[in-house]
């Protein structure tokens, strides 16, 4: 193989694997960013909790981590915004259907103390991840 030959072939594997990583521009390497939790939203007091689904850029909830007390229902209100989302608990407490369409709402009744990590499971490696921690 001659040198141009090299020239060419090596030209030619780099487009393909610079064109094969260009749909993975936001994908997240575990390990490759520095977690960080979201400060807790104190609203105990109130019966009924509004959680936004597609906040900011729309691959987001907001606010990200939620306190309320047992009793108190959580409604999910998707912007419209990023596409189709759902709400899915870690442990499977609750979850909705995948949705994109603005104003769709998701609730639920918290009767227990506990924390309730949920996801958007096609948007979870974009950090799009909320917490519900139940207080007595």
């Amino acid at each position: 193989m001659t040198d141009r030959t090299r020239r060419e072939a090596l030209a030619a594997a780099t487009a393909v694997a610079t064109a094969s990583l260009a749909g993975c521009a936001d994908a997240v390497i575990p390990g490759g960013e520095e977690e960080t939790d979201p400060e807790p939203v104190d609203r105990t007091g109130s019966d009924r909790v509004t959680v936004t689904v597609g906040a900011d850029a729309g691959f987001a909830f907001a606010p990200a981590h939620v306190v309320v007390e047992s009793g108190t229902t959580v409604v999910w209100e998707w912007t419209g915004a990023g596409g189709a989302h759902n709400v899915v608990d870690r442990d499977g407490a609750f979850g909705s259907e995948l949705i994109s369409e603005q104003g769709h709402t998701f609730e639920h009744a918290f009767a227990e103390a506990g924390v309730f990590e949920y996801v958007c499971t096609p948007h979870q490696t974009r950090g799009m991840a909320g917490v519900v921690e139940v207080v007595e």
